[in-house]
């Protein structure tokens, strides 16, 4: 029986389907990879030296426990004549000593204040960042601290980004009033936004790389990680802040969270702001109405037809 030779031909098809299939695994592998390598840096602990307060400010250290397992990095001060206090929580990779800006301004209207490092970040012990998912222990950690300084103070929450998130997961917390500044809806528009900033086309094969490694890295679904789900559970006066050119969280997504709080609420977009320090981009705005939404919730005094008739 003759055996004939595969033709030519087929043999170079042949090894053509098998260069593209080969190429494509190593770019499946390599996209796979970059991917863990990219969700790791996005939830890898950012705890770091913060130091001593500045000595132009009058804050204490303190160390509070919290749920999330961590001790609270914690600055504060308790002046005598203030009447309310506000709880200052930073953003993804920050700490309390970014929020120094923030805490004069208010300390110079009279209020007192506490500022803290979210788990796995500062000087707060923490293995993982969670995305908001342990850290709103530790903004309800810090609000019960604030209660218990001054029991008879109104207190205001001021959260950042992640650290706005984490208020809203938190919620409803025993607080005043609430302002929440660049706060993403869902955990699934915060990664494809920024995978979006950074890759552009390439995003709708990265983000579902990232997303699903979430609950085998922290323990926790994607969907219990929605901001926009639990804000109807903010019991008190709010205000979200956010600006118009943000890339990380659209004005389109704040308008939505927005839509999705309860009355009495604000809205203040920042004309030409990116995912940036609000305050720094427009002191002006950001006194105007972030500072008078505060004072008119935790300065004002009340009503006293109104404390009336709620006794």
């Amino acid at each position: 029986m003759e055996h004939r030779l595969p033709s030519q031909p087929r043999v170079r098809t042949f090894r053509r389907v098998r260069w593209i299939a080969f190429s494509l695994s190593l770019l499946f592998l390599a996209v796979g990879l970059a991917s863990w390598l990219i969700a790791g840096a996005l939830v890898a602990s950012a705890n770091q030296v913060v130091g001593e307060a500045p000595p132009d400010f009058p804050f204490v250290a303190a160390k509070i426990p919290s749920d999330s397992g961590s001790q609270i990095a914690t600055w504060y001060t308790n002046s005598p004549d203030s009447v309310a206090t506000v709880v200052l929580v930073h953003g993804i990779h920050g700490n309390r000593k970014k929020l120094l800006k923030r805490a004069k301004l208010l300390i110079n209207e009279g209020y007192a204040v506490v500022l803290i490092d979210l788990q796995a970040h500062g000087e707060s012990p923490g293995r993982l960042i969670t995305l908001g998912h342990l850290e709103r222990h530790d903004v309800q950690a810090a609000v019960e601290f604030a209660r218990q300084k001054n029991p008879k103070h109104r207190v205001g929450v001021i959260g950042i980004s992640l650290g706005g998130a984490s208020a809203v997961l938190g919620s409803p917390l025993k607080v005043d009033a609430m302002v929440l500044e660049s706060v993403f809806p869902t955990i699934e528009e915060a990664v494809g936004d920024r995978v979006q900033a950074k890759l552009g086309p390439l995003s709708c094969l990265i983000s579902p790389l990232l997303l699903c490694q979430i609950q085998p890295r922290l323990g926790v679904s994607a969907d219990r990680l929605r901001p926009i789900e639990h804000i109807g559970e903010v019991a008190c006066p709010l205000l979200i802040a956010s600006g118009d050119r943000d890339p990380h969280t659209t004005i389109a997504e704040t308008r939505r969270l927005f839509a999705a709080a309860s009355e009495p609420k604000q809205l203040v977009v920042f004309q030409g702001a990116r995912h940036q320090d609000l305050l720094e981009q427009n002191p002006p705005l950001y006194e105007n109405e972030v500072l008078t939404f505060l004072d008119q919730y935790l300065l004002a005094q009340p009503d006293p037809v109104s404390s009336a008739r709620s006794e």
